[in-house]
């Protein structure tokens, strides 16, 4: 679906989803639409400042605010209710927050700006979602000194990574060892893995990646294809990515295709015999990240959240088993790797077609049943 026609498609159903939202619409700016709006001039005026006059200023503005802030995220409960009331204790702001899976979050931030509704001040969730947003034209421009730390490969128009996904395959200690341990994406097709491998049926986005890379490579699309269905052949398909780590934790399999380090590295950090080290590259990142809504209420207020979350907040996504967008101490999580970003607008255009191939793909392996 175009970004266009997903809008849309969803626009009709926002007066329904507003009715369930406690008031009348408040305006905000149209999708698409290029006036400037309040939000916006408070941008742009905090967005030229840094240090300790960019910190007062936003709490000078906050407080003229209410000290109110409403937060649309897909990031997992446990963490959430870690993060926003450290946030809230840390700056005396309220917040609101509406957490659900990354599609829910796009389809009522989509639905409520086709109403002229202003919801949500700040948006978090996942690549796609978040370019699909930004690509509506419902974000402000965010400029800061945290975001300049960010790699540069990820150095998105309308909103800003907050932390990586990044996928590297795994292994079961207790059942790969010595040669059987992956040291190229390709010895993944190896026969040797007939039987012990798994991989996770919505991967299309790494597909997608490292099919791109293996193009680039000098490979021709018969050769790529033949290495993936090597890859299925004899594999188990397992649904969700946190199921899967608990499952090769169990045995059930030696090595996950492509596990989300953060999940590999939580598990071995309770004691699984798992690893993924030295990661397998180059690495297939995929950023999270959020945008400072154009129709804002409490803008100020929003611009002192993406700046603590880009600061003090990096450290509890990091102490929490989560990739940073950046290390506490300023530093690039990913230096020092080979990385292949996943291109999002590619997803945006393209996503269905690649979901429907790794698809076809993947029916090639065991199916099992989600955990």
């Amino acid at each position: 679906m175009s970004r266009r026609s997903a809008l849309a498609a969803l626009g009709a159903a926002g007066l329904l989803l507003l009715s369930g939202c406690g008031g009348a619409p408040t305006a905000g700016p149209a999708p698409g639409s290029d006036q400037p709006t309040a939000a916006e001039a408070v941008y742009a005026e905090v967005g030229a400042l840094s240090g300790t006059e960019r910190r007062d200023r936003l709490v000078q503005l906050a407080a003229e605010e209410g000290n109110k802030l409403s937060i649309y995220t897909s990031l997992n409960a446990d963490i959430a209710d870690i993060v926003v009331p450290q946030f809230e204790q840390a700056t005396g702001v309220d917040v609101d927050v509406y957490r659900a899976d990354s599609e829910t979050v796009l389809q009522r931030t989509l639905q409520e700006a086709q109403a002229g509704f202003a919801g949500a001040d700040v948006v978090e969730t996942n690549a796609t979602q978040m370019a699909i947003i930004a690509d509506q034209g419902l974000t402000g421009d965010y400029r800061s000194e945290y975001r300049d730390k960010i790699n540069e490969q990820f150095q998105y128009q309308g909103w800003t990574p907050t932390r990586f996904n990044i996928f590297a395959p795994a292994w079961n200690t207790n059942l790969v060892a010595g040669d059987l341990v992956p040291r190229s994406w390709e010895d993944l097709a190896d026969p040797e893995y007939d039987g012990i491998l798994s991989l996770e049926v919505s991967d299309y986005d790494w597909f997608m990646t490292l099919y791109g890379h293996f193009r680039e490579q000098g490979m021709a699309d018969a050769e790529i294809d033949r290495l993936f269905a090597d890859m299925v052949a004899g594999s188990k398909v397992a649904k969700g990515h946190s199921g899967q780590v608990e499952l090769l934790s169990a045995g059930e399999f030696g090595v996950v295709a492509a596990s989300y380090t953060y999940l590999t590295e939580k598990a071995r950090a309770s004691g699984a015999p798992v690893d993924d080290q030295p990661f397998v590259e180059p690495v297939v990142a995929r950023a999270n990240g959020a945008g400072l809504l154009r129709s804002s209420t409490h803008p100020a207020t929003a611009m002192l959240f993406l700046d603590w979350m880009l600061s003090d907040g990096q450290k509890i996504i990091l102490d929490n088993g989560l990739t940073p967008a950046v290390m506490p101490d300023g530093t690039d999580p990913l230096a020092g790797l080979q990385v292949l970003p996943v291109d999002v607008q590619q997803l945006i255009d393209e996503g269905s077609e690649w979901s429907a191939r790794y698809d076809e793909v993947v029916r090639g392996g065991e199916q099992l049943p989600e955990q």
